[in-house]
């Protein structure tokens, strides 16, 4: 089964994201596992006007949430099913788009430059880093910031068959691989997890 199969098969039994979530908000940035918890799009600083790159933008409901505040959008996913249902969702924003694409070959290929890149349980989990994190660093803007969200080591998350290894690091590794590939200013925390749960969410930002 092919790397596109295996999402394809996992994306088609993924359910819907909610309609609204607790606040009642119809649009929302989630960086975990876990549903109304955790910081929200303030992380990035101000969106209005920057260019975003989701790698692995899934149901494409983060990206869209940072389009109505502003910016332009554009979400890569490997999985046929999440640009249709991107699209039947949240075709209509303008300057939303979305491509069906495996996030190296996009970064190779494409001619765009970006201010943020975002990969939240994305990419940048299931992609070899050091293939990846040169590729993000090429298409970032200068300052342009790579930011993105997984379980912490030894956390039980998705991974389809057929999908490759998970790449779990450490803060302290991620700290070192993402200095050594030119990215500067790197931030590493780890987000509790709400009562009752005993994972939390690794968040990490970097700069070009």
């Amino acid at each position: 089964m092919s790397l596109a199969e295996s999402w394809e098969r996992y994306a088609v039994g993924s359910k819907p994201r909610r309609a609204v979530n607790a606040k009642g908000d119809a649009t929302w940035l989630n960086w975990t596992q876990y549903a109304d918890h955790g910081p929200d799009e303030g992380v990035l600083g101000a969106v209005a006007g920057r260019r975003v790159l989701e790698l692995g933008s899934g149901s494409g409901s983060n990206l869209a949430h940072l389009v109505t505040l502003g910016a332009t959008g554009r979400g890569v996913d490997v999985a046929p099913a999440r640009e249709a249902g991107a699209v039947e969702r949240w075709g209509h924003l303008p300057g939303l788009e979305f491509r069906t694409a495996e996030a190296t070959a996009f970064l190779r290929e494409t001619g765009e430059t970006f201010d943020v890149v975002l990969s939240i349980f994305g990419a940048v989990w299931f992609v070899d880093p050091d293939i990846l994190l040169p590729l993000i660093r090429s298409r970032l803007a200068p300052g342009g910031m790579l930011a993105f969200s997984h379980l912490p080591p030894g956390g039980r998350g998705p991974r389809p068959a057929g999908a490759g290894p998970r790449y779990d690091r450490t803060p302290d590794e991620w700290r070192r691989i993402l200095t050594g590939h030119g990215f500067s200013g790197v931030g590493v925390s780890v987000i509790d997890p709400p009562e009752g749960r005993t994972v939390g969410t690794m968040l990490v930002r970097a700069s070009a």
